[in-house]
């Protein structure tokens, strides 16, 4: 094998060396591009504090949970089943939870912030009437008709959670009556009865949505024990608000607990507290804003497995509230959501400086896999000038011949380099400035054999008398 076969063979195993190399760069950006649009693709899941198991709060979340499960592509989420709400706030505050479900009034983490509404809990306080009887004017001298007659009462609250507690004690502050002189009894939600039948109550205070049938079932249990409900108006509801932001001045409609007879007859002041579905300030806007939008297209699908989901509204934008509502909901009420340019210009202009980066990286790559090839060239360009200085010394066409071929083979292999962009423009141009150089010294040599020849020719033989 020639050197120059032997320079050729080796050029092209370098060419397959390379091909190689850059398939397996290209299948590595492809793999890790192909990475990252799954990643980015993939719903997000939330995790979701709430509880005690079988409340009604636990019910809604389950059937939101799968109707996002059964129509999001965007967003999942992933119950985490707790005591009740304050163990629900306090795992959002730790971080153990990406959402939680809670009371307004509720001691919770500073950050905490509104996504949604699950539904607004309304003040409901009444006394018994008492039934008619031998001793009814005595009863009727101690009927309360409003909060101020409960100094020195006992008031039975449904529900053992101590918000509720606190609630009476805040409306009663707020009416001028020392927390103090009223005593008070909590019992639970399957106690109604119980309660209805206790005959040392001197009123009633439950804490629910206006179609709560816990409510109801009290307010009608104790209407047969004890006599009609007289309800009693928060008369201070505006004042207390002022005070105390996480509550809100509501009215209670006439006959919404009972239409014949009409409980109540007329509308009542009270005041409200939304129980809300919450999450930390840190959770960023693109997911707040994915799970408000998902949970208000699927609300009618939660509700027809949940009747309690019809409450979820959203939450209130245009006047301060505590805790404040997430940006990432507010931006969707608003209508300021950010358009996707304007949530990604920043990695858009990111990505062309990394593209420029990986451009100027590539070409470097290229130089230093073709490096071989441009020593390569050099070396070619000095044969076919040591060529040039043996073309100028040839004794015949046929060594001019043999120097053509080789330099024929030189420009095909360096032809080849050129078209796989393993040597550049100037180099070529450099490499046509030697062959122009072989041509011409292949040109004059070619005249010179021809003329020392045509001279041969020329000359006369030998004459017949200098034979002699």
């Amino acid at each position: 094998m020639s050197p120059s076969d032997y320079s050729v063979r080796n050029a092209h195993d370098r060419r397959q060396r390379r091909l190689l190399i850059v398939l397996a760069l290209g299948f590595v950006f492809f793999g890790a591009a192909a990475a990252a649009l799954f990643y980015v693709l993939q719903p997000e899941t939330l995790r979701i504090a709430v509880g005690p198991a079988g409340s009604d709060d636990h019910q809604v979340v389950q059937a939101m949970a799968e109707a996002f499960e059964e129509e999001s592509r965007m967003v999942k989420l992933s119950p985490i089943t707790t005591q009740g709400a304050t163990e629900s706030l306090a795992l959002l505050g730790a971080g153990k939870a990406d959402l939680a479900i809670g009371r307004g009034d509720l001691g919770m983490p500073g950050d905490a912030q509104t996504l949604a509404v699950l539904r607004k809990n309304y003040v409901v306080l009444w006394s018994p009437s008492g039934r008619p009887g031998k001793d009814s004017k005595k009863k009727a001298t101690g009927r309360i008709g409003e909060i101020a007659d409960l100094a020195g009462r006992k008031v039975g609250i449904i529900g053992r959670t101590g918000a509720n507690l606190a609630l009476l004690r805040t409306i009663l502050v707020g009416s001028g009556v020392e927390p103090d002189k009223v005593a008070t009894v909590q019992f639970g939600t399957e106690d109604i009865e119980k309660l209805a039948q206790d005959a040392t109550l001197d009123a009633y205070l439950a804490v629910g949505p206006l179609d709560s049938k816990i409510t109801a079932a009290a307010i009608a249990a104790t209407s047969r024990s004890r006599g009609a409900p007289k309800f009693l108006p928060v008369e201070a509801s505006e004042a207390i608000v002022l005070k105390n932001a996480r509550y809100e001045a509501e009215e209670i409609p006439g006959s919404v607990f009972n239409a014949k007879p009409a409980w109540p007859e007329d509308k009542v002041d009270t005041i409200s507290v939304n129980h809300l579905i919450l999450a930390r300030k840190e959770l960023s806007e693109a997911k707040a804003a994915a799970f408000y939008r998902q949970l208000f297209a699927v609300r009618d699908t939660i509700t027809q497995r949940v009747a309690g989901a019809a409450h979820i509204t959203k939450p209130e934008t245009e006047k301060e509230a505590e805790p404040s509502v997430h940006r990432g909901a507010a931006a969707v009420i608003n209508g300021t959501e950010r358009t996707f340019l304007d949530k990604y210009s920043d990695y858009f202009w990111f990505a062309l400086l990394l593209l420029s980066g990986i451009g100027s990286a590539a070409a470097w790559l290229r130089r230093y896999l073709n490096r071989d090839d441009r020593d390569d060239t050099t070396s070619h360009r000095n044969r076919i000038l040591a060529v040039v200085r043996e073309v100028r010394d040839a004794g015949s066409e046929q060594d001019l011949l043999t120097s053509q071929q080789e330099v024929d083979a030189i420009i095909g292999e360096i032809l080849k380099c050129f078209d796989d962009g393993a040597i550049e423009q100037d180099d070529l141009a450099a490499f046509g400035l030697v062959l122009e150089l072989f041509d011409h010294a292949v040109a004059e040599r070619r005249a010179t054999l021809q003329s020392d020849s045509a001279d041969q020719a020329k000359s006369p033989g030998p004459t017949l008398a200098s034979r002699r």
